[in-house]
């Protein structure tokens, strides 16, 4: 990888790495449908834009009308369904946990993937699957038995949270299936754009119901515009530059990344607790993904066969 293409994907793990920063100042203040309703709205009109600047707008209109269900279905599983999710789980968990947490997301999409569409699993990437799962069990295990003072929430609320944050993981994989089973020969570009305008005509009607009843802070203003235009729809741009020009394979490795930016800016910004049992389960979660996605492709003394 060239060192323009690092300096990419390092600022993409920053922009998305801080995203959980923005998701824990925003959502005691907006609360999760509205916060959310917000960033895949405000994510949906940068992308817009970007399309209209690729030069072929009418050709993307017309795919956006005829693959119009399916790109909303891409919107509620891969944007609006694990944002609220993320953003719930965040009510309790710290945004490091939940940036090391979503970093399962690889594994999750090769487990559907096997399931689904009946991709193949090697020994090797199977074994990374246990691992990366047992990393985010020791984490989450790590968080609950650590003392908070007498106002941390309770170890069923963390629980939940944890469950909540696995499951939006758990979503992204289901939509990276199901994205290739009915979205193939779609453009990235245009797929983003699409979902992001599904996400934003399904929860514009619980944010309107679910909308905070007093005034919101400009620093939780501040947050959600970060949340879309930077965590977004800049990020999305970094993204698919990236696989642009560096292919998927490489661009995808930014999910190493993101974990220790979320755990970084938690940290300064927040002043979270980063503690051994964190940063050993983040390893747990980082090593068993590289396994399962390929990253690291065998192990001395372990022979591969199709699973």
């Amino acid at each position: 990888m060239k060192p323009n293409h690092i300096v990419q994907l390092l600022v993409l793990a920053a922009l998305w790495g801080a995203s959980f920063l923005f998701i824990r100042v925003g959502v005691a203040e907006f609360g999760v449908a509205p916060l959310m309703a917000l960033r895949v709205s405000i994510g949906a009109l940068v992308l817009i834009a970007m399309l209209a600047l690729r030069g072929t707008p009418r050709a993307s209109l017309a795919t956006l009308r005829s693959r119009a269900l399916p790109l909303f279905v891409v919107g509620i599983l891969n944007s609006a369904a694990p944002f609220c999710l993320f953003a719930f789980a965040e009510l309790t968990l710290s945004a490091g946990t939940t940036s090391v947490i979503n970093a399962t997301t690889p594994l999750w999409g090769a487990l559907v993937a096997f399931v689904w569409l009946k991709d193949r699993l090697t020994p090797l990437r199977t074994l990374g699957m246990l691992i990366g799962f047992s990393g985010v069990v020791s984490l989450v295990w790590g968080q609950i038995d650590t003392p908070h003072g007498a106002l941390a929430p309770s170890a069923s609320a963390q629980a939940l949270a944890a469950l909540a944050a696995t499951g939006a993981a758990l979503l992204y994989g289901i939509a990276a299936s199901y994205t290739k089973r009915h979205l193939t020969g779609v453009d990235s570009l245009t797929i983003a754009t699409g979902s992001m305008i599904g996400g934003s005509l399904a929860l514009i009607p619980f944010a309107i119901v679910f909308w905070p009843a007093g005034p919101v802070s400009p620093h939780a203003w501040g947050a959600v515009l970060s949340l879309g235009v930077a965590c977004t729809g800049i990020a999305y741009l970094i993204f698919f530059n990236l696989i642009n020009v560096a292919g998927p394979a490489r661009a995808i490795t930014v999910t190493f990344v993101i974990p220790v930016f979320g755990i970084l800016w938690g940290a300064l910004f927040l002043h979270e607790q980063v503690d051994a049992s964190m940063l050993e389960g983040c390893a747990i979660v980082l090593v068993g993904t590289a396994l399962a996605t390929g990253v690291v492709k065998r192990i001395p003394g372990l022979r591969q066969r199709q699973a």
